[in-house]
């Protein structure tokens, strides 16, 4: 290897270990909320409805609009003909003009068109609401769902520490004779399970980040951090200061999106039937032409100049029963319609109630999971201390640490469930986005 070689070498070592590696980008649960509004698939599908439904309204509005148009036109004819001394037939012809149409219903259809295709729009604007507010939820549950894997991660770490460390003390005392090798056996077995076990939650660990990836949208390596707790943005609900069901309720009822939608559905298909009756009424047609036409040579019965209006009225007499029949569907879309809108109202009221009774339940649990750690940890320590001078051997210890693994991680499932059961109670009446928004 030659001195120029042997440089680069080194040099290229030295990038390898020093070079500054770019950390990877942190999250807060309002940045994810942030990340998964702008990229969302689902999300920009509703948005998509939403234009959808604007367009709509301007094909409604081109109804109450006058059509213009215009044509022209030229003609070669094969022979010229005279009768009389004039000209019957030219040789060429060259004609055009403009036309103004219009036709309405006596009934009004094309306005109550108009006024279902604004009210389209509004129900469009309520599902993209809920589409998000709901999206947000799932944000959340991941979110949590990979704090709470973080966090098992960390006690299955500790665990094959103090795992570790105890199979290391029965392993010296077994030297000088203290205990018998059934002890140390017994430590080596559970510690080979901690360790397993910590394999496990390291690949949950990497599975729930690459849900959340997928549910925010991204691509680069990332880590989340801890978040304020939901109750620092605000009071819980502020309408419903004694927290009951039944206000709870109340407020779902006036704030929930879905109901909104729904409510405008039931409109749009009362609106529907109006339409589709209107069809019996006649249609009132306006129209107005001017043409013009030039030949060459000039018949005698030649007009250059020609203006015109006409007005019709069309009377559906008999169409074969076909407008009844629309009449009669229409009128069963607006039943479905409020059958819908029965139907959410008490699945909504079921939602709420679930939702509160979980938010009571795991506020609960958790000062008594807390209460059973600190315990836990103390008899840890203490069984611990007493196998070390000989007073406890080696299945207490055991029992200890598994008590000790298990408060940790209820206390961790409890602590991110309760947090995550406040969010889901704002879902549940409604006030979800409005408060991610508020955060911003």
């Amino acid at each position: 290897m030659n001195t120029y070689t042997k440089k680069f070498s080194l040099v290229y070592i030295l990038l390898f270990f020093f070079v500054p590696v770019c950390p990877a980008a942190e999250y807060t649960l309002d940045d994810l909320y942030k990340l998964a509004l702008e990229r969302s698939e689902k999300i920009k599908i509703s948005d998509e409805d939403l234009y959808i439904a604007e367009r709509t309204k301007d094909k409604a509005m081109s109804l109450l609009m006058p059509k213009l148009s215009a044509v022209g036109g030229y003609t070669k004819y094969k022979n010229s003909y005279m009768s009389g001394g004039a000209y019957s037939q030219p040789d060429d012809a060259t004609s055009w003009g403009a036309r103004l149409d219009q036709s309405m219903s006596l009934s009004g259809r094309e306005i109550t068109a108009f006024k279902i295709s604004k009210d389209g729009i509004r129900k469009s604007s309520y599902d993209l609401f809920a589409v998000k507010e709901g999206y947000m939820l799932s944000v959340t549950s991941a979110y949590y769902d990979l704090l709470r894997a973080k966090k098992i991660v960390e006690i299955s770490k500790a665990n094959v520490e103090r795992l570790t460390k105890h199979r290391n003390a029965a392993a010296t005392r077994l030297k000088i004779g203290e205990v018998t090798k059934t002890a140390l056996l017994r430590a080596e077995a559970e510690l080979s399970g901690a360790q397993s076990e910590l394999i496990r939650t390291d690949n949950n660990l990497k599975l729930t980040k690459a849900v959340l990836a997928r549910v925010v949208g991204i691509e680069e390596d990332y880590d989340v951090k801890e978040s304020p707790q939901p109750n620092e943005y605000g009071a819980l609900i502020e309408d419903c200061q004694q927290m009951t069901v039944d206000c709870l309720k109340e407020k779902a009822n006036a704030e929930r999106a879905e109901l909104k939608s729904f409510n405008i559905q039931k409109k749009m298909a009362e609106d529907q039937v109006k339409f589709t009756r209107g069809a019996h009424w006649p249609t009132l047609a306006i129209e107005g032409v001017y043409s013009k036409r030039q030949e060459n040579p000039e018949t005698g019965n030649l007009i250059r100049d020609n203006l015109f209006a006409g007005v019709k009225l069309i009377f559906p007499f008999f169409e074969g029963g076909l407008i009844n029949a629309e009449v009669k569907e229409a009128i069963a879309k607006k039943r479905q319609a409020e059958f819908a809108l029965g139907d959410l109202k008490k699945s909504i009221n079921v939602d709420v109630e679930n939702a509160y009774l979980d938010y009571i339940t795991q506020k609960g649990v958790l000062k008594s999971l807390e209460d059973q750690l600190a315990f836990a940890k103390d008899n840890y320590n203490a069984i611990s201390k007493q196998f070390e001078f000989g007073l406890a051997n080696s299945i207490d210890v055991m029992d200890a640490n598994t008590l000790l693994v298990t408060a940790e991680r209820q206390l961790a499932d409890a602590a991110y469930n309760y947090q995550l059961s406040i969010l889901k109670l704002k879902r549940s009446i409604g006030t979800l986005l409005k408060a991610v928004l508020s955060v911003k």
